[in-house]
């Protein structure tokens, strides 16, 4: 009923359907893009290249983009990077299509895709506190979350559809048709800014520096968010490992490919179901009780490395799914309403940028370690990792003591050096 109450409102209706196909188009890419290099080029080495160009270029520019997220209209940063999306996916499937694909045209598309997502990412957050009020935010983000995993659940199916009927190059058309979609219904939004104390001197006067110096204080002077942020940094190392070390196992001890298949399928439900669990659920302690869904994490990796049953092994990822989809709308409603409206970009890049940041490190170390004393090694590592990091976060006061008011809307939180009392921090006035 609250979700239909939320799409009444034009500018969070538009912004909604627009992300939507967004995710959907970016859903067939990873399918699509593995099967065209593999394709061209026969060479897991090539896919890894492509891969990596795009993930480089994004983590290097993320804080820029958070700086530009909080100096510039947010919609006008994320239209923007939209219509870049669009040509770089445009160009990719128009290469496919031409049946003489250059390996390096494709790199570099999706590198300049990459470096336009770092632009994006920021300014989900910002749209989303400019298109909704404080008290609707929790199901504006739990009804995001539901799309995104959805998407992630038909997302492959619909790129094996399109790659079996038309070939990887309409995938890469959908994904740009989307983004341009995407970018119309944006330019359609009306972004209302909450109302701020005002600044000492005007953003465009302010060095490059001082944004990115002012962002970064804005992390590290809350305990509950900068160490949750090491939590999803190990969540993600060890989702690599996975990734990497899962399917070899899966393959090799668990029946074939039909079980990797199975698995992954199975987290996308498992994702899924999270999501509209956190639609539902009002946690008093929701950053302790994200963290401790992550830590579930350690189950499936465990019992890889224990070679333990195929179905222990399914249920085990889709449970640890779950607690990522219950993360994150739970996690963006508490930023959202803790963050000041002027630094949250920033905040939000780097945000992402600390929990990417051990991908590409464990993409790299499971199989080395892996190649050095077997699959099980790294796998156990792992799971260590992330079961006491994530559930570690408990120990951190400003994670215990994070909560909502029975006011709605007001996230509670204790800052470094308060007496004992809370801190309550509100973004419902809106200019």
């Amino acid at each position: 009923m609250l979700s239909h109450l939320l799409l009444r409102n034009r500018s969070f209706r538009l912004f909604f359907i627009g992300r939507s196909l967004s995710l959907i188009g970016d859903a067939v890419i990873p399918t699509a893009l593995a099967l065209a290099v593999l394709r061209a080029t026969g060479s897991a080495s090539a896919l890894a290249l492509v891969l990596g160009c795009a993930m480089g270029t994004r983590l290097l520019l993320l804080p820029l983009g958070g700086v530009v997220g909080d100096r510039f209209n947010a919609r006008t940063v994320a239209l923007t990077a939209d219509v870049v999306r669009c040509v770089t996916q445009l160009f990719v499937g128009v290469q496919l299509l031409g049946g003489d694909p250059h390996l390096w045209h494709i790199a570099l598309a999706e590198a300049v895709g990459g470096a336009a997502s770092a632009f994006a990412m920021p300014t989900l957050s910002p749209l989303v506190t400019g298109t909704v009020g404080a008290k609707d935010r929790h199901a504006a983000n739990a009804l995001l979350g539901v799309v995104r995993s959805g998407s992630r659940v038909g997302g492959p199916a619909l790129a094996g559809l399109l790659v079996l009927a038309a070939g990887p190059g309409w995938a890469f058309v959908l994904d740009g048709v989307s983004f341009a979609v995407s970018a119309c219904l944006l330019a359609a939004v009306r972004i209302h800014r909450p109302a701020e104390e005002p600044s000492d001197e005007p953003a465009a006067r302010r060095s490059l520096r001082k944004d990115l110096v002012e962002g970064w204080h804005e992390v590290r002077s809350r305990d509950w968010y900068w160490t949750s942020l090491v939590a999803h940094s190990a969540w993600n190392g060890a989702a690599a490992v996975l990734t990497t070390l899962g399917p070899v196992i899966a393959v090799e001890e668990l029946g074939g490919e039909g079980t990797w298949i199975a698995i992954v399928q199975a987290g996308a439900f498992g994702l899924l179901g999270g999501s509209l669990l956190a639609g539902r659920a009002r946690p008093k302690r929701p950053i302790l009780a994200a963290n401790l869904g992550l830590a579930t994490y350690a189950l499936p990796l465990a019992l890889l490395a224990a070679e333990a049953p195929t179905p222990a092994v399914i249920a085990a990822y889709a449970l640890a799914q779950a607690g990522l989809g219950f993360l994150s709308p739970i996690w963006e409603t508490s930023v959202q309403a803790a963050i000041p409206s002027g630094s949250l970009a920033r905040v939000t890049s780097y945000d992402w940028l600390l929990s990417l940041a051990a991908m590409p490190l464990a993409y790299v170390l499971g199989p080395l370690a892996a190649d050095a004393w077997g699959t099980a090694t790294p796998l156990w590592i792992a799971a260590a990792v992330v079961g006491v990091v994530c559930a570690g976060t408990a120990a951190v006061p400003g994670v215990r003591r994070f909560g909502v008011s029975d006011s709605g809307g007001r996230a509670a939180q204790a800052a470094p050096g308060d007496t004992g009392l809370s801190k309550k921090v509100s973004s419902d006035t809106v200019a």
